[in-house]
């Protein structure tokens, strides 16, 4: 392939980034002939021994020092988001200057990189996310595209089997249609059925997950939904009540605003149009007892998690989300 200057591959999930990176590195090898890539920081040289430079000064100096019997060096810098301002700093004034000859990898996990960092990359290279999206539907888009280059082809139902299982745990899906790829053959189909021995644990739920349940008035599912977020998730329970305060809490704004589309549901919530859709929907569902009821039931759990009762949190959870969904159901009933 055509290579840039340089890359910087980003997202708050370390395996998906060490994905990525590996990925963009097998592509840079293709076509011409390259040096070996030379790797500093986490997996690198990071402890440089004594009289040694540091990962970053090594790395900058590797990057300043033409190729020997190769076209171009590929140097990585891994970690980029452990560096401190004054290491940022020199990676960007090498950016403004690059040499021709190296190709520079940055991998930054975690967080979103610094703005100067990602700008200086735009300037010369090209900036990789490997976050799979915020959102249900640039979640679907980012796994479209994963499954399109899988080694394995997934029938419909193994796909969303698949997706359902993993949840937001989604660097285990390279693993898995390895895994398959292996037992099956490359090119392979795999059904629902074909799938089910290499699942493993279920992964962590995402917010939407457990808010579709709610809204459906599924309890079973909610609560299925919940106990993935605080297992596999890992999330406290502060932060699933503060999700579903924002769930509610849009509701609350829609009732009584007028707001009669996606569009102005979107302005008055502070919602994209598609969630905003949704929470209207639901809201007009609920009625404004319903929203009120639903707000006063989250105002006592958040008590309660703070000792209010002394209750355990994932039971002051189960009983929170099972309520609210058994309030959706009831009202889509009436």
């Amino acid at each position: 392939m055509s290579a840039a200057l340089a890359y910087l591959v980003q997202g708050e999930d370390p395996g998906l980034v060490s994905q990525a990176l590996s990925a963009l590195l097998e592509r840079l090898s293709e076509g011409e002939p390259l040096a070996p890539v030379e790797e500093y920081g986490e997996t690198g040289r990071s402890e440089p021994r004594p009289g040694e430079l540091g990962p970053v000064a090594a790395a900058l100096e590797a990057c300043r020092t033409p190729p020997f019997l190769a076209a171009r060096r590929v140097v990585v810098l891994r970690d980029t988001s452990a560096l401190d301002a004054a290491q940022l700093r020199l990676v960007v004034e090498y950016l403004a200057e690059p040499l021709s000859t190296t190709v520079l990898v940055l991998a930054h996990p975690g967080r979103a990189a610094p703005a100067s960092l990602a700008k200086a990359v735009r300037a010369v290279g090209e900036v990789v996310d490997a976050a799979p999206g915020a959102t249900a539907s640039a979640r679907g888009a980012w796994w479209a595209a994963r499954l399109k280059d899988a080694p394995v082809r997934l029938a419909p139902d193994a796909s969303q089997r698949l997706a359902a299982h993993l949840g937001e745990d989604v660097a285990r899906l390279d693993g898995v249609l390895e895994q398959l790829a292996s037992a099956y053959g490359p090119r392979a189909r795999i059904g629902a059925d074909d799938l089910e021995p290499f699942l493993g644990d279920a992964g962590g739920a995402a917010p939407w997950d457990l808010t579709d349940a709610i809204d459906a008035g599924d309890a079973d599912r909610a609560v299925a939904m919940l106990h993935r977020m605080l297992d596999a998730g890992e999330r406290h329970p502060l932060q699933v009540v503060a999700t579903l305060h924002r769930h509610f809490g849009a509701m609350l704004r829609l009732e009584g605003s007028g707001a009669a589309d996606e569009q102005s549901a979107a302005q008055v919530s502070g919602l994209k149009p598609y969630p905003a859709r949704k929470a209207l929907a639901q809201s007009r569902r609920l009625g404004r007892e319903g929203v009120a009821r639903a707000i006063s039931l989250l105002a006592a759990a958040d008590l309660d998690l703070r000792g209010a009762t002394g209750l355990p949190g994932d039971l002051v959870l189960e009983l929170v989300v099972a309520r609210l969904a058994r309030l959706a159901g009831t009202k889509q009933r009436r």
